[in-house]
């Protein structure tokens, strides 16, 4: 059995398509040459438009709903519905429909050739959703009355429990590769280190400083991954962990953050001065200055983005506690300094400086690619043939943000 649900070589194709028709519509291609490049890497997954996409999600969601009823009612109906035996039954119940949803889905990609399309996602999702009710039904007959998250959290033995729900979530990813399981994983990653830490008044003390840290530990493993030859294929969904390590260092920093939750763990009506409050500011102004210095020197358009949002939060964070001047009197005052400061930057960069630039996307001169030599060897008739099953892509690099490693 294969580890990926989908085709490594189907979805390749689609990039290059995709980066073709990009290409095109900024008249780096002609419309020949987008047209030569799609034949020559044909993929044969549906695809259809985003609404139709969510109409076929919940439409799948409901037929789904409604088989998984009838199941329900055959594993119920020789059953008294009381104490352990409704558990026992839910349990089954929720394997079956679990089981059969993974199969359908399984079916349809192989034969309906389904990549993202509405449909494999509710099943996906439903099945995953099955098997975590699965998980929890054995929780509760296994623990009888002692299962009380809250008790369980308190006596340290939380994680335990959602160490199994998180293998669960992983096996979906890596089958999957899906986005959604995958921000699902690293919160409930966060989770258990936040079960870990709590319980003990030591641990609640490190809290902020552990969840950075196994923030830091996500993005590293990100970098690291994006590294494999396979990156293409987990690529969405490492972007997405990538963002939400980046969000919640951020946040586990943030002095606002902090002290809100250090008041909430303690049940206090209003949030006082925190232990190491300096500490907090430095990471509350520094993170998202160090973002977008790493963002500007290695051309990444993600680490960019989060350091200006993290910006505008640590202002809010220094006017919720202190406020220079009145609400509408600093957002027109931020306003003109923003719109200045982009025409300057405007300015400079055009022609490009620092390996930065401000020329728009659709300017030849952005591309160091030799189109005309490309399309010659690879696009030509003779130079380009639709590769036979079994072609093997793979080797080769990519990285920066554009050509000549700018932006």
């Amino acid at each position: 059995m294969r580890t990926k649900a989908y085709s490594e070589e189907g979805i390749f194709n689609l990039e290059v398509q995709h980066t073709a028709q990009r290409w095109g519509k900024t008249k780096l291609l002609t419309a020949e040459q987008v047209a030569a490049i799609v034949q020559a890497f044909p993929s044969e997954f549906y695809r259809r438009h985003l609404f139709i996409k969510i109409a076929l999600f919940i439409f799948t969601w409901f037929a789904v709903s409604a088989a998984s009823s009838l199941v329900f009612l055959a594993v119920f109906e020789s059953g008294s519905g009381s104490g352990h035996d409704f558990e026992e039954r839910l349990l089954l119940g929720c394997l079956l429909c679990g089981t059969l949803a993974i199969v359908l889905l399984e079916q349809l990609i192989i034969k309906n050739h389904l990549y993202r399309s509405g449909v494999d996602n509710a099943l996906l999702y439903m099945a995953m959703g099955y098997f975590l009710v699965v998980l929890g039904c054995w929780y509760s007959i296994t623990l009888s009355d002692s299962f009380d998250p809250e008790m369980l959290l308190e006596r340290g033995l939380l994680w335990w429990m959602l160490l199994p729900v998180l293998a669960v979530l992983l096996v979906g990813v890596v089958r999957y590769a899906d986005p959604f399981l995958g921000a699902l994983s690293f919160l409930l990653y966060l989770g258990i280190v936040v079960a870990l830490l709590l319980p003990s008044g030591l641990g609640q003390a490190l809290l902020p400083f552990g969840l950075m840290l196994a923030s830091a530990l996500a993005y590293l493993l990100v970098r690291l991954l994006a590294r494999r030859p396979d990156y293409l294929y987990y690529r969405t969904c490492l972007r997405t962990v990538k963002v939400l390590a980046l969000a919640f260092f951020y946040l586990a920093g943030n002095y606002m953050v902090v002290r809100e939750v250090n008041a909430l763990l303690h049940g206090l009506n209003v949030s006082v001065q925190i232990s190491y409050a300096p500490l907090f500011y430095l990471f509350t102004v520094g993170i998202p200055l160090a973002y977008i210095t790493l963002g500007l020197r290695r051309h990444d358009r993600i680490l960019l983005h989060m350091g200006l949002l993290t910006l505008g939060f640590s202002i809010f964070t220094y006017r919720f506690y202190r406020s220079v001047l009145p609400p509408e009197v600093a957002l027109t005052l931020a306003g003109i300094i923003l719109i200045l400061l982009s025409g300057v930057l405007l300015r400079y960069l055009r022609p490009a400086k620092h390996g930065l630039t401000a020329e728009p996307a659709d300017n030849p001169e952005f591309s160091v690619l030799d189109l005309e030599s490309v399309v010659m060897a690879h696009v030509s008739e003779a130079g380009m043939k639709v590769p036979e099953r079994g072609f093997e892509f793979g080797g080769g690099t990519s990285g920066g943000g554009g050509a000549e490693g700018r932006y």
